[in-house]
């Protein structure tokens, strides 16, 4: 992981995931850069370091993809709430990595 600043974490996106660039730029603008408010800077990072975090390694990534696809196409909703709590667990478990991890 990166360091916990939105520059580094701009940077590993652009090299490690390219593809969430674009979305990661337009959320900056509207939600900061055009605002001038810095104050979401902190949600702004916590969502796109659990982004680059499930992005940066394929396996994963694919399997959560997996995960949210199957809850979109479950007809049970005990199995499609199951599925996403697994998706927020693995989401979740990110958000404590640490730089250079």
């Amino acid at each position: 992981m990166p360091e916990r600043t939105p520059k580094a974490l701009r940077r590993a996106i652009a090299e490690d995931a390219p593809h969430l660039l674009p979305d990661f730029d337009k959320h900056w603008k509207r939600a900061i850069g055009d605002t001038y408010d810095l104050g979401p800077v902190p949600a702004f990072m916590a969502r796109w370091w659990c982004e680059y975090a499930i992005a940066r390694d394929p396996k994963l990534d694919a399997h959560v993809t997996d995960l949210q696809h199957r809850a979109a196409e479950a007809t049970d909703i005990g199995e499609a709430k199951a599925l996403l709590d697994e998706v927020a667990r693995i989401r979740y478990s990110t958000r404590d990595l640490e730089p250079g991890e």
